[in-house]
């Protein structure tokens, strides 16, 4: 569901490359966390990061020409696959000057538009890394909670502020794929439920054959591989909506898959995947209460709050609670008021009633369910910050009616306040330029460890 989005000039170019280039230094800003064994006992950790390869200039090895320009490919250099990766060096970031990514103690913002000086570049994903070439690992099952701090107050409908992680590689593929000289110091390895086919290099190799520029993104395309992994998302929000949706897999780790038996977002079948593109969320508003979250709602979006995610248990019986700190108050997760869906937090059990209520396609269970989510969170994966819009669906799935031709009060299709009318990329980029999402305070730990 991510893209590229910088628009390039013949300086700059935005692609995912394997080589590493060496026309500008890669420094990855530092960021903290803490790790913590009880409640007030927490140990400070300095990490860093480090932007995704997708955004990254990529360009010949030997000289400046762009491999990768709009959205088409340099035919020359990138004749095939194989090819590209072998001409094709991906360059170091201006995290703030070009990209607009801020890291200060234990805070990051992402901007949503920045103008550099040679592109206009439009969202981020980064990824928290252990020192220069590693990602962090955070295990998360069992009996383990995520903390943290997050402003979203002037992020409007048709944005995403998401917080969530990935079973990624650690080195971003280096070890499995010998053609992946880059590795995770460049962002390299990114793989998501969606089985994303936008991205330019997967498995050390281009994304090249078959590559359909996209027909309203002047900056991507889909290609014929995809790389699929298991997600958990902790976080996707604006000031109007959030959920928090577990991605099963029925193969955990990072696999790259072919054309439209991806399935997910850029397929034409969405179930044909390895994974399960839908999920099982807990959207407030889509579970009946529209008053819980939003600006001056119970947990109030126009200033920050805090964002507690415990994992509960292990295998299909993990439970995945969730609670909000503001103003000194604990809040806890509002309750489904959907006719035969109960609780506030996500189940087997909850996923069960839920589907059948919404009549949604039930992936999830098909894919694993919460035995394989469990099973990633408990393996260890990749922490990824990110600020995105939305191309294929207008973010509506989070904010607003949809499906759109559906009536708002048909259970499961109201799932924000936003028009259905809101969060076209070309209006959210001209009108809400300045947006930004800060992400700070990320604390792991034991049960109850990390917050009070």
């Amino acid at each position: 569901m991510y893209r590229t989005l910088a628009i390039a000039t013949s300086i700059l170019a935005v692609a995912h490359g394997q080589l590493a280039g060496t026309q500008q230094t890669e420094t990855h800003p530092g960021m903290t966390w803490q790790q913590c064994t009880a409640k007030g006992s927490c140990q400070t950790k300095n990490g860093k990061i480090v932007l995704d390869s997708n955004w990254r200039w990529l360009h010949t090895k030997s000289g400046y020409d762009n491999c990768y320009t709009g959205n088409e490919w340099n035919s020359t250099l990138c004749a095939d696959n194989k090819s590209c990766a072998t001409n094709c060096a991906l360059d170091g970031a201006d995290y703030r000057g070009t990209y607009g990514i801020t890291a200060s103690g234990n805070s990051l913002q992402l901007k949503f538009v920045t103008e550099g000086s040679y592109s206009t570049n439009i969202g981020s994903r980064t990824y928290m890394m252990k020192d220069d070439s590693t990602y962090e690992m955070f295990k998360l099952a069992p009996d383990r909670e995520f903390t943290f701090d997050v402003d979203l107050s002037n992020l409007p409908c048709g944005l995403n502020g998401a917080l969530y992680f990935v079973s990624m590689d650690a080195d971003g593929g280096m070890k499995k794929y010998s053609s992946n000289k880059a590795g995770a110091k460049y962002g390299t390895g990114y793989c998501d439920a969606q089985c994303p086919r936008d991205l330019k290099f997967i498995n050390g190799e281009g994304n090249v054959e078959g590559w359909q520029q996209s027909s309203n993104d002047q900056n991507a395309g889909v290609g014929n591989h995809g790389s699929c992994c298991a997600e958990m998302d902790i976080w996707e929000a604006n000031s109007v909506s959030t959920a928090v949706t577990p991605h099963s897999c029925s193969t955990i780790g990072q696999t790259r898959c072919d054309g439209d038996g991806c399935g997910g977002t850029y397929s034409s079948d969405r179930y044909a995947g390895l994974c399960d593109p839908d999920g099982c969320d807990f959207n407030s508003y889509r579970m009946g209460d529209t008053t819980f979250y939003g600006k001056g709602k119970i947990v109030d979006t126009s200033k920050k709050f805090t964002v507690v995610t415990q994992f509960v248990g292990n295998g299909e019986s993990m439970e995945i609670k969730r609670f909000y700190v503001q103003n000194g108050e604990v809040i806890p997760n509002s309750q489904s008021k959907i006719e035969g869906v109960e609780g506030n937090s996500i189940t087997t059990q909850f996923c069960d009633a839920q589907k059948q209520a919404f009549g949604d396609t039930y992936t999830f269970k098909e894919k694993g369910g919460m035995a394989n989510m469990a099973k990633a969170l408990e393996g260890g994966m990749v922490l990824v910050m990110s600020l995105w819009d939305d191309h294929y669906a207008n973010m509506l799935w989070l904010d607003s009616t949809y499906p759109t031709d559906k009536d708002p009060s048909t259970p499961g299709v109201g799932r924000g306040e936003c028009e259905t009318t809101s969060g076209v990329p070309a209006d959210v980029e001209s009108q809400s330029a300045s947006a930004s999402v800060t992400y700070s305070n990320i604390r792991v730990g034991p049960l109850n460890s990390t917050f009070g």
